[in-house]
């Protein structure tokens, strides 16, 4: 089936990944009927109801938002059926499409996935990405499915991941560059001409959401994995540890050439900028930047000055 004009889109997205899509489609003039999202959630020190971040962006472009508490209420589904979409497009929405909500746009709907499917399949790619020390990641346009993220592929892009970027850095330019592809898949629907491809599911991996729990180190682990659980933990919950019966968060590290012989999560140095601990393979984990529990991020010069950290003190789990 092909449109004679754009196309009737209701945009599915909540955070900060789904804002450059939904900017980016309404910048080239497509037809969005409708935002959905999820409800507002408390803020800040105040704990203040905020609106979501797409929302921000709807309420200044004028176009209508939906945030049910449910998506298989009646009303909820009847609303969307009044629209009469052409075409549903999910980025980060955060909660799974029912499959009456799936069969209502003409077209079906479409996903912004940040992996390179069926890599990473689930909640938190990005941050599956970096924690297991993946050197390349990307972005799939996906069809939407009842199966999580196993629908078949319209387009994909890949991008190296640096050996010292965060989740926060790979996901920025992810969101960025699923944008420019969504609209370009988009413009394909209508025109009739898109292509999908099935993924090859015995190749699928998962990437289950992140939990506080993760962020507790572990020094057992060797250094390498202990530097990509850092990286790969933000921006929340961070790794933490625990010195001298103060915890910490650890917000930034290396990976040294240097070998240590003692037992993991032994303090090595801590001296001038050199707060250096002993990891499960013997090799020595270098604490950049660091933040009291309470306090504001500090780098390992400002966190040792006025602090006696003697070396041989073991660190323990956040």
């Amino acid at each position: 089936m092909v449109t004679s004009g754009p196309l009737r889109i209701v945009y599915f997205g909540t955070p900060d990944f789904a804002v450059p899509t939904f900017r980016r489609l309404l910048d080239a003039g497509e037809d969005i009927v409708a935002l959905v999202s999820q409800p507002d959630r408390p803020r800040g020190r105040g704990h203040h109801l905020a609106p979501t971040p797409t929302k921000e962006v709807a309420m200044a472009r004028g176009i209508p938002v939906l945030q049910p508490d449910r998506l298989r209420d009646e009303a909820f589904l009847l609303q969307i059926r009044d629209l009469q979409p052409h075409l549903g497009v999910v980025a980060a929405y955060g909660k799974l499409l029912p499959d009456e909500l799936l069969q209502i746009p003409t077209f079906g709907m479409i996903n912004v996935h940040a992996s390179l499917l069926p890599r990473w399949r689930g909640a938190a790619p990005v941050h599956r990405a970096v924690i297991a020390g993946d050197r390349e990641t990307g972005v799939t346009i996906m069809r939407v499915i009842k199966e999580l993220d196993a629908g078949a592929m319209f387009v994909t892009a890949s991008r190296r991941i640096g050996p010292d970027e965060t989740s926060v850095e790979v996901e920025r330019d992810l969101a960025e560059l699923g944008s420019r592809l969504l609209v370009h898949v988009v413009r394909q629907i209508a025109s009739g001409s898109a292509t999908e491809t099935p993924q090859d599911a015995s190749k699928a991996t998962l990437a289950p959401k992140i939990t506080k729990a993760e962020g507790a180190i572990e020094w057992s682990l060797p250094a390498e994995c202990i530097h990509n659980l850092v990286r790969g933990l933000q921006p929340w919950p961070l790794v933490s540890a625990r010195i001298a019966k103060q915890r910490i968060l650890i917000h930034r590290t290396e990976v040294t050439t240097a070998l240590s012989p003692d037992k993991p999560g032994t303090v090595v140095r801590a001296e001038g900028d050199r707060f250096e601990v002993a990891a499960g393979d013997g090799h020595v984990v270098k604490l950049l930047a660091v933040q009291p529990e309470g306090r504001r991020v500090m780098t390992a010069r400002e966190f040792l000055a006025g602090r006696s950290i003697p070396p041989g003190l073991r660190m323990e789990r956040g």
